[in-house]
């Protein structure tokens, strides 16, 4: 067996006390090149901006609550206003490439977007909490915080522009909408005034009068489900658009046959039915409509969770802005879908009721007939005129995605960031002393040797 070699401790530290010139000047030299080094090295300043993200979500009042409360998403998903995406984004070239161009380089080394983010910038999320810092490095002051500010002046504009693009299409989209249920209401309320001219009726009797009660929670829906309908289709083209060369959607992942998503949809379809029962016997303000309400719109926001997962496990490859428009794409088809069921059980449940009072002269019947298509159509047109205004109004104070909490700081000259002296001289310091060690052991393992 060969004899384990040791170390005696003792004359090692010996041999460097005897060489204590040599092994000092090894340290100092090193601890002097380290901070001469520092001294060399060229000034970095760090300049830090704290912001918080938050939802662009839509005001809930007017049309957006009616849409809400329909399960019509139109726009502004929060699922997209994850820091860790926000943190991407600021990394982009159309966030960083305006900073990039306003920075003065030496010649032939203007770095790309990945390469200055890399360098220059250190982008961190608070865990558990929606606050972003942004640290920027630059050489003056004045870079550091030029790039800082920059980074989030410009993701601001991106968002916003971005935002209000798809605001613009949206209301472009509904407005052709708006024409075609302008037309259909004008229609439907000449056949009307057609029928009240040549039959010389103008007021129904009592008993139509009861018909037409009990019909109304009926057309109320229907029409609801009809304004679902064009708004859902509305941003699905919205979303397509955009999507441009990419054809995916629904279709492309069988939304629309996945079990759940089936099971949800026929949930929402009996829900609806539901809901105009007792819309015959209540007014809106009753708890039970009210809570019925409430039951309709988790099943709407699980039908959406549900697309968007499915969604989400198929399409993995696509980055964060590809994969929330392909969501909001694929929950517009299904919300479609849903309402086009709802609107399909609704109207059998209203010939069914047709059919209870179909002893009515049929001049009265025609009457009733002709006077709830009127209202189906009118209903449709001033819902959607009032949710593309309130989209208008969205557009115009289309608010921010994150607010800055603390803006970019201007560093002091006389404080860089980097490079830290007394941490560079104490790493050669600590370089010299294992030179120092290295240089006693080989003249240690020399003596024994001799």
């Amino acid at each position: 067996m060969e004899n384990e070699e040791s170390i005696d401790l003792g004359r090692l530290m010996q041999i460097m006390l005897e060489r204590k010139k040599v092994v000092g000047g090894i340290v100092a030299g090193c601890t002097a090149l380290a901070i001469g080094t520092a001294f060399i090295l060229p000034k970095q300043y760090e300049s830090t901006t704290l912001v918080q993200t938050r939802s662009a979500g839509k005001d809930i009042g007017g049309a957006a609550a009616m849409a809400a409360a329909m399960g019509i998403n139109i726009g502004g998903s929060s699922s997209n206003a994850s820091p860790l995406n926000y943190i991407e984004l600021m990394k982009s070239r159309r966030v960083l490439e305006p900073i990039i161009d306003e920075i003065e380089w030496p010649d032939d080394k203007k770095p790309d977007a990945k390469a200055f983010a890399k360098k220059n910038l250190k982008i961190e999320n608070t865990k558990q909490t929606n606050l972003i810092t942004v640290t920027a490095t630059g050489r003056t002051p004045e870079e550091a915080q030029l790039i800082s500010q920059g980074v989030v002046d410009n993701f601001l504009t991106m968002q916003t522009e971005n935002s209000q693009q798809t605001q613009s299409l949206l209301v472009t989209f509904l407005n052709d909408r708006i024409e075609n249920a302008k037309q259909e209401a004008d229609d439907a309320a000449a056949k009307l005034a057609a029928f009240q001219k040549e039959h010389k009726l103008y007021s129904p009797s009592d008993q139509a009068k009861l018909a037409i009660e009990q019909l109304n929670a009926y057309d109320k829906t229907i029409g609801e489900m009809q304004v679902a309908q064009k708004s859902a289709q509305a941003q699905y083209d919205v979303a397509t658009q955009k999507l441009g060369e990419q054809k995916a959607g629904a279709a492309s992942y069988n939304i629309n046959d996945n079990s759940t998503v089936q099971s949800i949809r026929a949930q929402i379809v009996a829900k609806e039915v539901e809901l105009v029962g007792l819309r015959q016997k209540y007014t809106d303000n009753h708890p039970d409509v009210i809570a019925a309400k409430n039951q309709l719109a988790q099943l709407q926001q699980a039908l959406s969770d549900e697309v968007g997962a499915v969604v989400g496990s198929n399409a993995a490859s696509l980055n964060a802005a590809q994969m929330e428009i392909l969501k909001n794409q694929a929950v517009a088809q299904a919300e479609a879908s849903a309402a086009t069921a709802s609107e399909e059980a609704i109207k059998a449940k209203k010939s069914e009721k047709e059919a209870e009072i179909g002893k009515l002269p049929d001049a009265m019947m025609n009457y009733i007939q002709l006077e709830s298509d009127a209202k189906i159509k009118q209903q449709i047109y001033l819902s959607l005129v009032q949710q593309c205004e309130q989209d208008k109004i969205q557009e115009a104070m289309e608010s921010m995605d994150i607010q800055i909490i603390d803006a970019a700081n201007l560093p002091d000259e006389d404080k860089p960031a980097a490079p830290r002296k007394m941490l560079i001289a104490i790493i050669g310091f600590v370089i010299g002393c294992l030179i120092s060690f290295g240089y006693g052991l080989i003249c240690y393992k020399r003596e024994e040797n001799v």
